[in-house]
């Protein structure tokens, strides 16, 4: 493989996940020679879909619903031609997420704002309203504000912006408690606000409520045809319609600098010499290795000042038909299960390395209802994604005591449904945390968002800048801000930092937004 690598390159992107590969094709579109160096053998990161259970069932191993980055300019602009020229398409979903309740009935969310006020109404009409009014806020303003914090964008000093940080620094769980009177009301937002798996107790959550809940009435859970993998594949044609190539099995294991400037990436011991510079998406706890000595102070605050957050846990099995909710038999491509008590135990348990199967917070996650595509003939794919403890206080290891956990998990779904009977079940497979970190290595420690960092007593869920006081060298990925989850915005942030060092205008090649 490294006979085949350039011995010069302008530039060097570390890592071929979703964020990386969408640094690398504003780059290269940019006019910049790009070359991205991926260690595993596929491209992907999170954003894979692999055949996990039988030969013809197509798993999302991590991702599942593309929705924050639906407001990303570079899909609701089309910036790099994804849509038009290379055909990634995605699927709105209706219902956008239902929450199947303890006595047959389901809680279903439409991507309509109407539709689910009246929803909701069945619940709490009051709950109902204030749902419309906190929706409504955050459309009239806020949303725009917390766009310019997602892109990394200076704010304005007005009153929308103040009310957006206010909100910014509130946990979700005060602001569903204060805002909502119903349980289940209260239960379903709650559910919504964790979907980037941070604890909603912390401050600095409390816009999730509002921005997530936004998100899916306007986009539902946003399914992209074929998988999560469409996107990356897409990323990469736009790479390589642009001269830039992308090179799997090619982990860099250092980075050479001179005079405090990136120099060369080194691939086994091959070098390669890089002229403008080295975008990093790897993990931010493992940089400052590749640079060595050379490691800059900002590197190393990034890496001591790391944790890895909630870890999580996933179960996926291939089905001979669909999974279905509730007394009605109520078909979605996601559900969610959890109440507000049950979440803030599921949450103590797990930071005491305890595990949850009684009321945890559950995604359900059955996107074969609306991609057929998945699966070469009947049936469906199915996946439970929860947190659990990195290791277990009864000293059990999660090796042998996995599957017992996932099928556990397994039966509090198949209590709300049905088509998960043991003789729905073709084959299935529990990954806890130890194995989603090694099915991806930016998985450290079991997360799949990034983790997050202690900046000054602050949770901050992504690294704060892109440069790095080396000069030449740049970082993306989830790692960076504003952390997780599949939005786009790392790579496209990272790459506006990078041309605007390089003296390329980004207005070139994206938009100002």
């Amino acid at each position: 493989m490294t006979d085949s690598l350039p011995a010069s390159v302008e530039v060097v992107v570390v890592g071929a996940g979703h964020n990386s590969l969408v640094a690398a094709a504003y780059l290269a579109r940019a006019g910049l020679e790009v070359l991205v160096l991926e260690a595993g053998s596929q491209v992907g990161g999170n954003t894979r879909t692999e055949e996990l259970t039988l030969p013809g069932f197509a798993h999302d191993s991590c991702s599942s619903a593309h929705v924050l980055i639906q407001n990303n300019p570079l899909i609701r602009d089309d910036e790099l031609g994804l849509v038009a020229d290379e055909g990634l398409t995605y699927l709105t979903t209706d219902p956008a997420v239902v929450m199947p309740q303890p006595d047959g009935d389901v809680l279903v969310m439409r991507p309509d704002l109407a539709a689910t006020v009246d929803e909701l109404g069945r619940f709490s009409a009051a709950d109902a309203h204030a749902f419309e009014q906190m929706v409504t806020a955050w459309k009239g303003g806020l949303a725009a504000a917390h766009g310019r914090w997602s892109s990394h964008l200076p704010q304005p000093r007005d009153a929308i912006t103040g009310d957006y940080l206010a909100l910014r620094r509130r946990s979700a769980w005060d602001v569903v408690h204060e805002t909502f009177e119903s349980e289940v009301v209260r239960s379903f937002v709650l559910w919504l606000a964790m979907a980037t798996i941070q604890d909603p107790r912390r401050p600095g959550t409390g816009f999730l409520p509002s921005s997530l809940s936004a998100g899916r009435l306007d986009f539902g859970w946003t399914t992209p045809v074929g998988g999560s993998q469409a996107l990356p594949d897409a990323l990469v044609r736009v790479v390589e319609r642009h001269g830039g190539r992308v090179v799997c099995d090619a982990a860099v294991t250092g980075i050479d600098t001179k005079g405090g400037r990136v120099t060369a990436v080194r691939v086994d011991d091959q070098r390669i010499e890089v002229g403008r510079a080295v975008v990093d998406g790897g993990h931010l706890a493992r940089v400052a290795d590749r640079l060595g000595d050379a490691a800059s102070s900002d590197v190393l605050e990034a890496r001591d000042s790391w944790r890895p957050g909630l870890s999580v846990l996933a179960v996926h099995a291939a089905l001979s038909g669909e999974l279905a909710f509730g007394t009605d038999g109520v078909a979605s491509a996601a559900a969610g299960l959890g109440t507000t008590t049950g979440m803030a135990r599921h949450l103590d348990r797990c930071a005491a390395g305890e595990v949850d199967a009684d009321d945890p917070w559950l995604l359900v996650v059955n996107q074969t209802v609306v991609d057929r595509s998945r699966v070469a003939g009947d049936g469906g794919t199915f996946k439970i994604l929860t947190m659990a403890p990195w290791e277990r206080a009864d000293g059990r290891d999660w090796e042998g005591s996995k599957d017992a956990h996932g099928e556990a998990l397994v039966d509090l779904v198949r209590r709300r449904g049905r088509g998960l009977d043991t003789a729905d079940i073709l084959s299935i497979r529990t990954e806890s945390p130890v194995d989603v970190a090694a099915h991806n290595p930016q998985n450290l420690g079991g997360s799949c968002h990034g983790g997050e960092f202690l900046l000054d007593g602050e949770v901050v869920a992504g690294w704060p800048r892109y440069d790095t006081g080396v000069d030449g060298l740049f970082l993306t990925g989830s790692t960076t801000h504003p952390g997780g989850s599949v939005s786009g915005r790392p790579g496209r942030n990272a790459a506006r930092t990078t041309l605007t060092a390089l003296g390329v205008d980004p207005l070139t090649v994206m938009g100002p937004g």
